[in-house]
């Protein structure tokens, strides 16, 4: 029975109204109609749909909750990076960061540099995406590249629309935003929790990272979480306004909640002033915050000022004091991070410190850990910096016991006996086990099966983890040994996956010497280098005998990168690596050297590809540029020479247009190669 247009378009208008007052309420905190009249709404369209199941749309205000929980979380890869930021304690060192921002835009002091402000909300940082106006994908931030996909839990929350408001929004437009627990639903929550004998949170950030990890979403529903949208990634297929002040305030207009203490500033004195005074109404704020953040407004300017590390040049984080305590320090231990790091670790006697008990506190490096000349038996102040991270702040010398013990740097990893190698100049000392070492171990696999590394396709994050937890997985020459039986007796595997992963990981034992140099994750050496030195040399074996001196004479590998090639291959565990890689058939065509001319067709040029191209692949036409001696860089600026651009290029389209960027389709860059 066909249904009536009448009924069809009475549940959308039902929709269109309580979008309206959605919006009316949560993004510009001014409803229209009472509770009363908007449940009259809602229990309407509930029970419309109720009698036409085939009305119930996706995006529909009822469809909030889902049905069930899901059984874990899945992943998603950010297509931008989210970064993070840069910190000021105090009015010299942001006055210091403004002082770099005109330098580097070639500013005198007395330009009028404009900057967005608000609030730095101590909560859940999550990316949101819509495409054609409708919410598909909620994640965590993760590591900045990788998150949590917690779609089920953000479509909970209230102050997140399932759909846009109005029109000329992006056809894929990401959000990004804080989500966080105000401090009246924090209070409520545990109050309630602690008359029902539950277990309560420790503070507004907590409960928020903790709401949203919930595999249920009926549970996440329950708990008052609120959102705040900070700024834009990706915006395919249409434009933005070229301030990010000005982003914020259409995000606004397209229904997203954005905070209402944002403002803009000229100038670092305004920048101060704004600390000042939203510092003042700190503790009157109905949220949890940590500092604020200063964001150079015009997007332009952005581009030009670029990033360094993961961190962006043209933003900082201005923080207020932290909270501080006193305790004792029983140990120091060194722990050894992913990258081979060795930061020393206070173990402290518990104390509450910011709305959590502390127990550890980094020392970050051992220069900071002399510097402030802690010992073992020490009383120290013990400060969470930026209200999460604990850190030792210094040392009561008044109260130092007579007998103490003092602290060394170790010249042998504490977890795989390896090296210390700390390079002139580095404040960080290194384990230089690399693939041996099982505290970089994970890490370490995940970035040898990547898709541009060896590219063993449904070798996961997971499943890494799971193999190095049963200590299974050592190195990657590991993978190599794993067999179709064992495989399919793991959780979440059958008897299909495991033979399709053991024929994934045959297959990626013919690859090329520039892969294979990438997948090993040697510091310093990305794609392009490792592609550099695999052309320079074209033997394995050629790599293996080169100097450091002789390494720099290959194109962009400098000092830094030459001596930590060379340690890395100096490494006896990583040699045994290599050599057993070799004996499970992982191989590549060995040529002779043909270094990249500087003459090359495309050398010094600057590339971007966007869309989708009739016949390559993005890593086609990247790795085509490069052998080619051109580089392929992730954003359209000024310095950029061509855009690559296929079927729905979108904005970055727009943008190179606009700086009058040669634009190459598929056939023009083959002519371009080919010349």
């Amino acid at each position: 029975m066909t249904l009536p247009a009448a009924t069809r378009e009475k549940a959308e208008s039902l929709r269109n109204q309580i979008r309206h007052h959605n919006y009316r309420y949560h993004a510009l905190d001014n409803p229209e109609i009472p509770d009363v009249e908007y449940d009259r709404l809602m229990r309407e369209l509930q029970q419309l749909e109720a009698e036409h199941p085939e009305l119930v749309s996706v995006d529909s205000p009822t469809q909030r909750v889902g049905d069930a929980p899901i059984s874990a979380f899945g992943t998603v890869q950010h297509e931008l990076p989210m970064l993070s930021l840069g910190n000021a304690f105090s009015a010299e060192e942001l006055q210091e960061f403004h002082r770099r921002v005109l330098d580097r835009l070639a500013l005198d002091e007395q330009a009028e540099l404009i900057y967005a402000a608000e609030p730095k909300l101590d909560g859940a940082a999550v990316s949101l995406l819509y495409v054609g106006g409708v919410l598909v994908q909620g994640a965590t931030r993760g590591d900045g590249t990788t998150g949590e996909d917690i779609t089920h839990n953000v479509r909970t929350i209230e102050a997140i629309p399932l759909r846009l408001l109005g029109s000329g929004y992006p056809d894929r437009l990401e959000v990004r935003g804080e989500i966080f627990m105000p401090k009246a639903g924090f209070d409520a929550y545990n109050d309630k929790a602690r008359a029902a004998g539950e277990k309560t949170f420790v503070n507004p950030r907590n409960a928020a990272a903790g709401s949203l990890r919930q595999l249920d979403p009926k549970l996440t529903a329950e708990r008052p979480l609120d959102m705040y949208a900070y700024s834009v990634g990706i915006a395919d297929e249409g434009s933005l306004p070229p301030r990010h002040s000005q982003i914020v305030d259409q995000l606004q207009e397209w229904g997203i909640k954005v905070c209402p203490e944002r403002r803009v500033v000229s100038g670092v004195q305004g920048c101060l002033k704004y600390y000042e005074k939203i510092g003042e109404r700190r503790d009157q704020l109905s949220y949890e915050i940590d500092g604020v953040v200063f964001k150079v407004d015009s997007l332009e300017m952005q581009e030009e000022l670029g990033f360094v590390s993961r961190a962006p040049r043209w933003a900082i984080a201005h923080k207020y004091p932290a909270q501080e305590e006193l305790t004792t320090v029983e140990d120091v231990e060194f722990q050894v991070g992913r990258t081979g790091a060795i930061t020393p670790v206070a173990r402290l006697t518990p104390v509450f410190v910011g709305g959590v008990t502390v127990s550890n506190a980094t020392l970050h490096n051992i220069d900071e850990l002399h510097r402030k000349d802690v010992r073992v038996g020490d009383t120290v102040i013990v400060r969470r910096a930026g209200d999460v991270i604990p850190e030792v702040a210094g040392v009561i010398l008044e109260r130092r016991p007579r007998q103490t013990r003092q602290v060394q740097l170790p010249s042998i990893c504490p977890v795989c006996g390896s090296h210390v190698a700390r390079e002139e100049g580095e404040t960080v000392a290194r384990c230089t086990g690399g693939l041996y070492c099982s505290a970089q171990r994970a890490e370490a696999l995940k970035h040898f099966v990547s898709r541009r590394a060896l590219d063993i396709e449904g070798l996961g994050a997971k499943l890494i983890e799971q193999l190095v937890g049963m200590d299974r997985l050592k190195t990657p020459a590991d993978i190599f040994r794993l067999s179709k039986g064992e495989l399919s007796e793991l959780e979440r595997m059958g008897e299909k996956s495991a033979d399709k992963l053991i024929r994934s990981i045959d297959a990626s034992k013919t690859t090329t010497l520039a892969r294979f140099l990438f997948a090993l994750g040697i510091r310093e050496v990305g794609e392009a280098t490792a592609a550099s030195v695999a052309a320079h040399y074209g033997r394995l074996a050629n790599v293996l005998a080169a100097t450091e001196v002789d390494l720099q004479s290959v194109a962009d590998v400098g000092p830094i990168v030459a001596a930590r090639l060379r340690a890395f291959l100096d490494e006896e565990h990583n040699l045994d690596v290599i050599r057993r890689l070799q004996d499970y058939g992982v191989e590549w065509p060995e040529t002779d050297p043909v270094p990249v001319a500087e003459n090359a067709p495309l050398s010094g040029k600057k590339f971007v590809i966007t869309g989708t191209l009739p016949s390559l692949t993005r890593d086609d036409a990247k790795d085509m540029i490069q052998s080619a001696g051109g580089k392929v860089t992730g954003s359209v600026s000024s310095k950029t020479d061509y855009l690559v651009a296929g079927e729905k290029a979108g904005s970055k389209l727009n943008k190179a247009e606009k700086l009058n960027i040669s634009i190459l389709d598929e056939a023009a860059l083959r002519y371009l190669l080919s010349e």
